[in-house]
């Protein structure tokens, strides 16, 4: 039984404006196993399998001059039932100069998809729909979807155009420190997506950090009309991998942000970015694959409730948008399982929205917390535990780690004060049910940090429900 905590060991800078532009982070590469928890479509436990995650260095910013070419503008306009836990994937990171990454060859790893590099990423939660952009229109909320029946050519071909003008490249440049103390200097080249005409960007957090974490020295954003702008990187997530960037330009295009809440396996999606660092605005398409993903890449992180694509991700891909068919946003492009054909990740955009509303208020970006380690409950969980409920997160420390076994409940965290005890089953969490399709994590990404809400629990055979105050997550989890 594979445990699970609302406190992941993925490492986040923290929240809070940076002075310096972020660049990618360098190539990272560990040797992990594939979290065991539970997606929305499996309710077994056993689909776990060992992997190796491999983020690639990410790509060289060309060294030639622009081409002559340039590409022309185009008229503007940006989850089913998960699966169980998948082999640790890639993220498409941005792709950097410097120390180079060797994979042993059947080995399923994952790679960043920024300028070479890929990534992966997890969570939810709804954007106020009534917060909007300096042109006074609502720039992030979930545009309402309806029903449309249309050529998958045409789709892709007026998608792009929709969204293709608001897709920017990224430069970034910086130094990170080896083990021994000296100064590596770092290069890459990633994507994004222009989410308010205000010059507000969203991308990925290793795009715009170095690989020891640190957010990069220098960033240049390149608009799809060939304007370059400084970048300043605003905010880090803490806790997926994710981050925002602003420009001072105008006479910008925003992408329209849909949903991911409502996706269904087989339906079309697109993938917009810069492939290599070198093709700005390459389109590519396929369908999801599957929703409710979970992968660990090269550096370690876990990234949850991620949507599987076929849509051709590549190193230099990283931050730019995964569209549906009408072209708004559903997901951030940030993994790619490499030694195969047709496997990337992205973060579902519900998860994005509450920091970009938080961007937009001049907030800092932060994310809930309530400090306890937890197992999604199936069947065969209900089962081995005893449980008089098969849905839910059993409350529960991770016994057989090495290293001791951590409390099940954070002494002193928001949990424990509000009389959580290890064995106990959290099934709602204000009001909304936590099952596999509506994982504690995800759940809990939708509300505010300070937000005091009812936790429904099961303590044996009763039903109680307690007054939770949601912490604020920390930086180094």
């Amino acid at each position: 039984m594979t445990d699970q905590t609302d406190q992941t060991d993925q490492p986040g800078n923290p929240g809070t404006p940076a002075e310096a532009p972020g660049t990618s982070g360098e190539a990272q590469g560990v040797t992990g196993e594939a979290p065991g928890t539970l997606s929305a479509a499996s309710a077994t436990m056993g689909d776990e399998s060992p992997t190796v995650a491999y983020t690639p260095p990410p790509a060289h910013r060309p060294d030639w001059a622009t081409p002559a070419w340039t590409d022309t503008p185009v008229a503007a306009g940006p989850a089913s039932p998960g699966t169980a836990a998948t082999p640790a994937m890639a993220a498409p990171s941005p792709r950097r100069a410097g120390i180079g990454s060797i994979v042993a060859a059947a080995m399923l790893s994952a790679i960043l998809a920024s300028g070479g590099t890929a990534l992966a990423l997890k969570g939810s939660g709804a954007l106020d729909p009534v917060a909007t952009g300096s042109s006074g229109t609502p720039a992030v909320t979930a545009a309402s979807r309806q029903p449309v029946t249309i050529a998958e050519s045409s789709a892709i071909i007026d998608a792009a155009a929709k969204a293709g003008p608001a897709v920017v490249r990224i430069f970034v440049s910086g130094t990170a420190t080896d083990p021994f103390g000296g100064a590596i200097p770092e290069q890459g080249v990633g994507s994004g997506i222009i989410f308010d005409t205000a010059g507000w960007i969203l991308t990925n957090r290793h795009v715009v950090t170095n690989t020891d974490g640190t957010v990069a020295n220098r960033l240049t954003v390149e608009l799809r009309d060939g304007r370059q702008f400084d970048g300043t990187v605003y905010g880090i997530d803490t806790l997926t991998d994710l981050a925002i960037v602003q420009i001072g330009a105008t006479d910008l295009t925003a992408a329209t942000m849909g949903s991911s809440a409502d996706l269904s396996v087989g339906q079309l999606a697109i993938a917009i970015g810069s492939p290599l660092g070198t093709y700005s605005n390459s389109v590519t398409s396929g369908i999801v694959s599957a929703t409710g993903r979970t992968v660990t890449v090269q550096n370690g992180d876990r990234l949850s409730n991620l949507i599987q694509t076929d849509a051709a991700i590549n190193p230099g891909n990283s931050g730019g948008p995964l569209l549906d068919a009408v072209g708004d946003v559903i997901g951030i492009n940030t993994a790619v399982a490499t030694d195969s054909n047709g496997i990337g990740f992205a973060i579902p955009i519900d998860l994005a929205r509450p920091i970009m509303q938080q961007a937009l208020a001049g907030q800092e970006l932060s994310r809930p917390y309530i400090g306890v380690r937890y197992v999604p409950v199936n069947r065969q969980v209900q089962q081995e535990e005893n449980l008089t409920v098969n849905a839910g997160a059993l409350v529960s420390s991770s016994a057989g780690q090495p290293g001791g076994t951590p409390d099940a409940v954070v002494s002193g965290g928001p949990a424990d004060k509000a009389g959580v005890k290890e064995g106990d089953v959290i099934t709602k969490i204000g009001g909304q049910v936590i099952d596999a399709e509506h994982p504690l994590d995800l759940v809990l990404a939708s509300f505010a940090p300070g937000q005091t809400v009812d936790l429904e629990i099961v303590r044996g055979s009763q039903t109680l429900t307690l007054k939770i105050t949601l912490g604020t997550r920390p930086n180094n989890l």
